[in-house]
Formats: C-alpha cells, structure tokens, sequence
C-alpha cells in the first residue's frame, strides 16, 4: 500500500504543500478505515472539516479526525481503537508511534508517521515524523443529530456522522466560541451559505454547544444567528484569515473568497 501512495503523489500537478495533503488525507482514509473495522463507528459521530471533505467534498484539505460520542459518558474505547490502526499500518511497514491523551474530555492521540515523507521524497530530514490527529469528544453537547453515508475517497467508507443541520452548527460554534477565527473556518462558512439547499443549522444543538463553553451572548434563534456572526467578524484581520486558509486550498485563488463583502452579502 505504500507503493500507492508514492503513485497518488507521483500523480499530483502541484507543489510540496498540495502533495503533502494529498498524502495526510490518504493517511485519514486509512485511519477511518481501520476504525470502522474496529466498530467505532457504533459509538463515534464523525464531524469537522474532514468529515465535510470526505462526505460533501469541501474543497479544502484538513487537518484532525473529529468525533464525538454517540452516547455521551460511554467508554469511547479509544485506547483499543487506536491499537487497531497502529497494528493495520505496522503490517503494512509503517514506522508509526501513537502519543494520546485518553483521559481527557476530549480524549485525543497524535498517530506519527516517522520517516514517511522522506519515503515519498517530500522531505530531506528522513527523522521528521508526520502526523494525524484523531479526537473524541465524550462530553459532547446535546442535541446533534446524525446519519450514515457510504462513501469512496481512497477506500470505501460507512461513516456515521452528524447530519447537514448539526455539522453547519459545529462549524458556527467554532466561529463564535474561539477568540479568534481561523480562515479556514471563514471557507468553510462561505462554502456552507453559498449553497441554497444546504438546511439551517441545528439551533437547540448549537446553543447548547455555546451554553458548555461559556457562552454570554443572547439565545440564537432563526432571526438572529446571522447577527451574531457579523457582529463577530467585524474586526477580523482578514489578511491574516486568508493566509491561514491558503495552504489547505485545493484551488489557492479561492482564498480571495475569504472576504467581508462576500461573508456579510451571504450572511444578510
């Protein structure tokens, strides 16, 4: 399987930076994989940006595999899940190190490839370690609601994840909650309200998101959440956004979207 990989690189018209995603994206598609032989997939709900890509094909790479638990306080066997993927990559002759915090509300572990790149000839340093991060929430918010798709990016999937609804609410969480936006969220959000068919988000679960995380501004309803949104990127550094998202760009001239008139006309 490694021999793939080197060929999906070989395959790829673009610079190092656009590569190197195609080769962690790969590496998530294996890691979902191995957890869906494991059953995960019966007390994990998949979100976050690589859920988007994998199932709606978001345009933009991502980062960290993003879980929640089904059923909140369930032992997420996170420990057992993550031997699993670490045995699937070692028979195939991976140099692979699993660093986790299984303990924590957000039980999340680092799977290190080291040595990969260099392989793939995308790095001089053969000791640099390459890595995917995996999280599980397992004090998640109430109220999501999910579904299940069988989908094909690199292999074939049946990803029980949050549904349309729950997953934009994720995202306006993240928006609203963290003291600072990160750009490749702004994509995400203009990529979310430029299609028309895509449902409003799932509000009871998106204020009890904002509620466990300290929340101070009013209750969000349908008249008022596109408010609070603006209210918040009124004093963006959006140059600054836009340099965030550009390296996870499948096309880099889609960072120019990343713009107050663009997200204030779709927000109106």
């Amino acid at each position: 399987m490694k021999d793939h990989l080197l060929h999906l690189v070989e395959d790829v018209q673009g610079d190092v930076n656009q590569k190197i995603c195609i080769v962690r994206e790969y590496l998530q598609a294996r890691t979902l994989q191995s957890l869906q032989e494991d059953g995960v997939f019966a007390r994990w709900a998949f979100h976050g940006g690589t859920a988007l890509r994998f199932l709606f094909s978001l345009p933009r790479f991502s980062e960290d595999l993003d879980f929640a638990l089904v059923h909140a306080g369930e032992d997420a066997l996170f420990e057992r899940a993550l031997k699993r993927v670490q045995g699937a990559f070692q028979a195939e002759g991976y140099d692979i190190a699993i660093k986790g915090k299984p303990e924590k509300t957000v039980a999340s572990a680092f799977i290190g490839f080291t040595g990969l790149l260099y392989e793939l000839g995308l790095s001089p340093q053969r000791p640099r370690i390459f890595s995917v991060k995996v999280e599980v929430d397992t004090n998640p918010p109430v109220g999501a609601t999910k579904d299940t798709t069988l989908v094909r990016r690199h292999v074939t999937l049946n990803l029980h994840h949050y549904d349309k609804a729950s997953l934009l609410s994720v995202k306006l969480h993240a928006l609203l909650s963290r003291p600072w936006c990160k750009g490749r969220d702004l994509f995400d959000l203009v990529w979310y309200l430029a299609d028309r068919t895509w449902p409003q988000p799932n509000l009871p679960f998106l204020n009890s998101a904002l509620s466990q995380t300290g929340w101070k501004g009013p209750e969000l309803v349908a008249e008022n959440w596109r408010k609070a949104l603006v209210e918040k990127l009124q004093n963006l550094d959006w140059n600054a956004a836009r340099a965030d998202a550009l390296p996870f760009l499948e096309r880099p001239g889609e960072a120019d979207l990343i713009r107050p008139e663009h997200l204030f006309r779709l927000l109106q």
